[in-house]
């Protein structure tokens, strides 16, 4: 691995290279003006530095690093990168490190000068990032991939690449920088076992070895922001819940979805409790982001797809789940048996705090959260100020910054990041499918089981074939090309899909133009990039498996003919389940296999080399039996780079 030094304008020996740098500088403030003209504002991950003066924002589709003036309230540069600017955080002496989706780098970014001084090169999908800063480590998740990158920063070299899960999103490093907490956004293994889970890794930064799976509760998904007490026991992450092994014929009372919020022992390296951010009428869908006072006391929660904040008496919640808590103050008589009687259960039994992620209104009813709604669409990033003044919060579709006052949640003030374009259908569709208002009490969004327009990796029981045959949910890539939609084929096309998924599924009836603005955003799916490609192009290792995808003895291209990868027909390849109706499932696109797994209708082959091997022992899928493992290998590598 290696990184790239480049620098702005600086005074040097009137060669004529002073005026090419000053040129560069000025090309590059044209091309932030430009950005900030024509694009969508969309603030993705915000913190304030050390000092709390300055806040950091990163901005997903405008390509822009902002820095904010903490106090005046007011922008004072923006800054283009490459890619799409993700996660970021704050280093030594006014440098931030932003994450640059799709571009293979994290930029280090001289706040002070808005000079790009190295980039860091990672693997092509960098999402997550975190310092450790005496051990002088960047801590990379690398979403395409599946690793996590430990880069020196000294020498901007890689230490070690460590095997995360299934699509590392966040990261956190506990303050004695002796560990590093990371979130899967999705489970990994079967989607058939009905306790796949989204895990939690830890990596210790000394010896560079995972050291914990922690696995989540059944069902849960789209881990999204970590974080870690000032103690640093305590790790927190938030992500929703999904009872999949029930089928969507009721919605109310979290029966299908819940959102929640994960503790975990950083001593013990286990998941301690998981408690539920949602009340028994109306669901908290998508938690997205985390912060916590310096106390560690109080936790403030970015409600995405409602709008809102949530904010957690974080001290008093512990002593409650350590069976500490003030009964009294609850009114718990002997016969009580409302939503906070779960409380009254941990004081007896403490190790009954597992139960916590089957309890709706847990914590509302013992009053350790309040939930705010907040005058901004959809917040993800959240951060404190050092001193605990401020609370900021990115508001992704609004294109600002707010900052709270933090005990209130009040709107201190709005920062815009620059003139926002009026939304076109696409821009309004994909914010109506990430609005959890467009759905009945609020329990989830359309992103909820296709994050990004793609798939949650679990199966759902839907209502569209019948009840008691759950299948994988599908990306949503390319649908309106590949029809019919559903594995067997139930809808016509991806419209009529779209339209019943509210009708069936969120349980409302969605107005036209929200409907037309939803499929509109489904219709600009474009695919992604594959990390399997080298310098844009395929490995030698995949060139050798298209002449097999291609050879007619193997027959691949007989239902996955190009450009679209399928045939558009329905096939029996021998994968009917016990559960199952039918043999022949319609069949899918191969376009972004390398981020559609688990794969097959039923999600029961973690990997495509599964698919090709003991999924198909009778050449059903595909004549692969007579393939050498290094052949297979090679078409897998094909496959994933498609």
């Amino acid at each position: 691995m290696r990184f790239d030094k480049t620098s702005g304008a600086k005074h040097v020996k009137d060669d004529g290279s002073f005026v090419i740098k000053t040129l560069i500088g000025v090309l590059l403030s044209a091309s932030a003006f430009a950005a900030e003209s024509s694009s969508y504002r969309s603030p993705f991950d915000l913190a304030f530095s050390p000092d709390g003066d300055t806040l950091a924002v990163s901005d997903r589709t405008a390509g822009l690093l902002y820095t904010i003036d903490a106090n005046a309230g007011k922008v004072s540069t923006s800054i283009a990168l490459r890619g799409a600017p993700m996660a970021l955080a704050w280093g030594t002496d006014a440098q931030v490190y932003v994450a640059e989706y799709d571009n293979g780098t994290v930029a280090q970014v001289d706040v002070g000068t808005g000079e790009i001084t190295r980039r860091f090169r990672v693997g092509s999908k960098p999402l997550g990032v975190a310092v450790a800063h005496e051990k002088s480590v960047l801590v990379v998740c690398n979403y395409g991939f599946n690793n996590v990158a430990l880069m020196d920063l000294a020498t901007g070299k890689e230490r070690r690449r460590i095997a995360a899960g299934h699509r590392p999103y966040f990261v956190a490093v506990t303050p004695d920088e002796k560990t590093a907490v990371v979130g899967d956004l999705l489970p990994f293994g079967p989607a058939t076992d009905p306790s796949s889970a989204a895990t939690v890794k830890l990596i210790d930064l000394d010896r560079a070895e995972k050291t914990a799976d922690i696995v989540l509760p059944g069902g849960s998904s789209n881990v999204r922001q970590v974080a870690i007490s000032p103690d640093g026991k305590w790790a927190y992450t938030v992500h929703t819940q999904g009872r999949t092994t029930l089928p969507t014929t009721q919605l109310d009372r979290g029966w299908i979805n819940t959102n929640a919020l994960s503790v975990i022992d950083l001593t013990k390296r286990e998941l301690y409790a998981t408690v539920l951010l949602d009340t028994v009428t109306e669901g908290a869908a998508d938690p997205w982001g985390i912060a916590l006072s310096p106390d560690g006391k109080t936790a403030w929660i970015s409600v995405a797809g409602v709008h809102q904040i949530a904010r957690i008496k974080l001290g008093r919640l512990h002593d409650f789940m350590a069976g500490r808590g003030d009964l009294k103050s609850l009114g718990l008589g002997e016969t009580y048996s409302g939503p906070a009687s779960i409380w009254r259960d941990i004081k007896e039994d403490p190790s009954r705090r597992r139960q916590l992620s089957y309890h709706l209104a847990a914590l509302y009813a013992a009053d350790l959260m309040s939930r705010i709604a907040i005058p901004t669409s959809c917040p993800r990033g959240v951060a404190l100020s050092a001193d605990g003044t401020q609370l900021a919060v990115a508001g992704y579709y609004s294109g600002e910054v707010l900052l709270l006052e933090p005990q209130t949640c009040k709107t201190i003030k709005r920062i815009s990041l620059g003139a926002q374009p009026q939304p076109d259908d696409v821009r309004r569709g994909e914010f109506v499918f990430h609005n959890g208002h467009h759905s009945f009490q609020h329990w989830l969004s359309c992103s909820t089981c296709h994050p990004d327009g793609r798939a949650d990796a679990m199966n759902w029981d839907l209502l569209n074939d019948g009840i008691g045959n759950p299948k994988n949910a599908k990306s949503l890539l390319w649908s309106h090309r590949t029809p019919p939609a559903m594995s067997l084929g139930v809808r016509e096309n991806m419209d009529e899909a779209a339209q019943k998924g509210f009708q069936f599924i969120q349980f409302v009836e969605v107005e036209e133009g929200d409907l037309n603005a939803v499929q509109a955003y489904i219709r600009s799916l474009e695919p992604e990039r594959s990390p399997y490609l080298v310098d844009g192009r395929l490995s030698e290792k995949a060139l050798q498996g298209r002449k097999i995808f291609e050879d007619a003895k193997v027959g691949c291209t007989r239902c996955h003919p190009g450009p679209l990868y399928t045939a558009l027909e329905a096939h029996d390849v021998g994968t009917k389940h016990e559960l199952d109706r039918k043999s022949h499932f319609d069949t899918p696109t191969c376009v972004e296999l390398w981020r559609t797994g688990p794969y097959l209708h039923d999600g029961s082959a973690v990997t495509l080399k599964e698919v090709l091997t003991t999924m198909n022992p009778d050449d059903q899928h595909g004549t692969t039996t007579h393939l050498s493992e290094a052949e297979i290998d090679a078409l897998v590598e094909y496959l994933l780079s498609l």
